[in-house]
């Protein structure tokens, strides 16, 4: 497996064969991929890539640990419906609304920050930050109370690792230690819950309206989160991009420093992608940050240039039905706090940068620690 994928160069072939699966690495055919739903199917997108033992399974199992197909491993009829149903809790309006509540929010964080930096601490942007303003925009519009960001913090990075890392089988034991009883609140959640989530469960059942809470709260606080992270650290270290906008500086950001660097797609039948022979039941690394450094799809394409012309061609949401349904969220969580935070960067340096974990598709960075120069 490319694991990885952030420490690679950009590879001179848009599609080939590595480690026993087609990795497409073009922004056309990517893209054709991710949209081609007759011949690539998403069903395999949340298998764990590193088989789990039996062991760790009855952990998981003694919680009633499951992952039934809902949305982003979803090929089947009810995926349009579902997504349809958590599409309107992210619809541009509702995150709109949300605006002055998130730079309240930002502003009161960065404040903190401030403050701390001021009495001479060293600040964990990751923690004070980045793991606290996304978990809190999602509660809100999915109707959560979500009190404890260090807990739900632990549990998405403990899935993340089960699933898209290669842990040891001791390991993994641990990891199901902590995902089994998290996935069990979250069956509580959705027990209680309102709104779409409810809609699901009465729907589907209970397991299917667990499985989207899952799935939402990792990847619906997590990528923002740890994009968070790679941002701000970014602008400490060049502090000069703050002078464009922060929305321009965002759709840069995704692009050369996507949170999911790639993502996987199987081939439903025989077929053919550019030139390249593929067989049925083939497994397809769709990867996501070459993609985004393609000739052509921006005007420095390896170069960090917020505005230029085609910064928002990136395929850091994906594409096609499996689209990012939190893209309009997280860009307005990052612009909000790109602002709030802008007078602070210039000020800091990095005393420990951010260190990314051994993962498939997740960058999974480690603290960012910064204080005043």
């Amino acid at each position: 497996m490319l694991f990885e994928l952030w420490k690679h160069p950009p590879p001179a072939a848009s599609v080939f064969r590595r480690d026993g699966q087609v990795v497409v690495a073009s922004h056309r055919l990517a893209r054709q991929v991710l949209a081609d739903r007759e011949r690539f199917s998403a069903a395999n997108a949340l298998d764990a890539i590193t088989p789990i033992p039996a062991a760790s399974l009855r952990e998981l199992a003694r919680h009633r640990f499951r992952l039934p197909a809902t949305l982003a491993n979803n090929d089947t009829a009810s995926h349009e419906w579902i997504r349809a149903s958590f599409g309107e809790v992210f619809a541009p309006a509702n995150v709109e609304a949300l605006r002055p509540w998130l730079h309240g929010l930002a502003r009161r964080t960065a404040a903190g920050v401030a403050w701390r930096l001021r009495a001479g601490e060293t600040v964990d942007v990751d923690a004070a930050v980045s793991s606290e303003i996304p978990l809190a925009a999602l509660a809100r519009l999915l109707g959560l109370e979500v009190e404890a960001a260090s807990e739900v913090k632990r549990f998405s990075r403990a899935a993340l690792e089960l699933f898209w890392g290669h842990p040891s089988p001791e390991r993994q034991r641990e990891l199901a230690e902590v995902v089994g009883p998290f996935h069990a609140l979250l069956r509580g959640w959705a027990a209680e819950s309102t709104g779409a989530t409810r809609e699901l469960r009465e729907a589907y059942g209970e397991d299917a309206a667990t499985a989207a809470l899952f799935f939402l709260l990792v990847a619906g606080q997590e990528t923002t989160s740890q994009f968070l992270t790679l941002l701000l650290h970014r602008l400490v270290e060049e502090p000069g991009l703050l002078a464009a906008a922060p929305a321009a500086v965002v759709e840069e950001g995704l692009r050369l420093l996507p949170p999911i660097t790639s993502w996987r797609r199987v081939a439903r039948r025989d077929t053919e992608l550019g030139g390249l022979a593929i067989r049925e039941g083939e497994s397809i690394l769709v990867w996501l940050a070459a993609a985004g450094m393609d000739e052509g799809v921006a005007e420095c394409p390896a170069a960090m240039v917020p505005g230029q012309r085609g910064s928002r061609r990136h395929l850091a949401f994906g594409a096609g039905a499996h689209r990012c349904l939190g893209s309009q969220l997280s860009r307005l969580e990052a612009e909000v706090v790109i602002a709030e935070l802008a007078p602070l960067l210039p000020r800091c340096e990095v005393v420990e940068a951010p260190l990314s974990e051994d993962n498939l598709s997740f960058r999974m960075p480690s603290p960012l620690l910064i204080r005043y120069r």
